[in-house]
């Protein structure tokens, strides 16, 4: 199901629900004798304690946002160190012969051929990442490290693209660690709570004698529904839905990377 679709209907099924409960209260108060006349008035207190509640779950759900948001950010750059990082290999691998820069292309473009088509399905479905990965780039480890360097050109490139392979490993096993949800169960408990208690609290302002406080109910509770489902969209490092986060490799590998490669 895609990300728009599951937006309009948490925001459509919030809005309903918010509207049909409001309809309902305000015809049952109609409906009863002396019950209007009470609802005419709200208690300064209620006001004040309404006003606390959603004061505390605004900044509860912004902290919520800025806590996945940050985690989105921290793992884009990891994928961009990454594929940085191969990609320096191939262009200071230039020095060496064409045979040798021939495997390590080759070698390179396994690793990311891998990552992308096969890796990064799993790590958006929050299954387990195999060790296949990790044995493609020890294998460019190993075709630079095997490699006695020929020249001072060689030499002066040599370790530079151990550390660079270095540098993508220690990042690559940061990605496959950070792949699953940021914010744990009890957050979303709160999030959720704290969502239904502001959302219940408006009711108890006797809302719905007028069309305005009719929208304004709507629009609060799509709101809502519209940053928790930012929150729940950011939770995913690397998104919810296609592979729009290995982008990295794809500009710099675009032949391995590609939906051919």
């Amino acid at each position: 199901m895609s990300e728009w679709l599951v937006l309009l209907i948490a925001m459509a099924a919030a809005c309903g629900v918010v509207l049909v409960v409001t309809l309902f209260s305000q015809r049952r108060r109609e409906g009863t004798p002396g019950v209007a006349e009470e609802a005419d008035e709200t208690p300064d207190v209620l006001e004040y304690m309404t006003m606390m509640v959603g004061v505390v779950y605004a900044i509860v759900l912004g902290l919520a946002i800025a806590g996945v948001w940050e985690a989105r950010s921290s793992a884009q750059d990891e994928v961009r160190r990454e594929a940085q990082a191969l990609y320096e290999v191939t262009r200071r691998a230039e020095v060496y012969p064409a045979d040798f820069r021939e495997r390590l292309g080759n070698d390179i473009d396994a690793y990311v051929s891998y990552v992308v088509h096969q890796e990064w399905p799993r790590m958006i479905d929050g299954e387990k990442v195999p060790a296949r990965g990790s044995e493609l780039l020890g294998t460019v480890r190993s075709d630079i490290a095997r490699r006695v360097p020929v020249g001072e050109l060689e030499a002066q490139a040599y370790q530079p693209m151990l550390d660079q392979i270095s540098v993508a490993d220690d990042v690559r096993n940061a990605r496959v660690a950070n792949a699953g949800a940021t914010l744990p169960g009890v957050v979303w408990f709160g999030l959720i709570g704290g969502a239904l208690v502001t959302v219940g609290l408006i009711f108890t302002m006797h809302i719905g004698r007028s069309h305005r406080e009719l929208l304004l109910a709507g629009l609060f509770s799509a709101l809502i529904a519209f940053l928790l489902f930012l929150v729940w969209d950011f939770d995913a490092p690397f998104g919810r839905s296609g592979s729009e986060s290995a982008d990295a490799f794809r500009r710099l590998f675009p032949a391995a990377a590609g939906p051919g490669g």
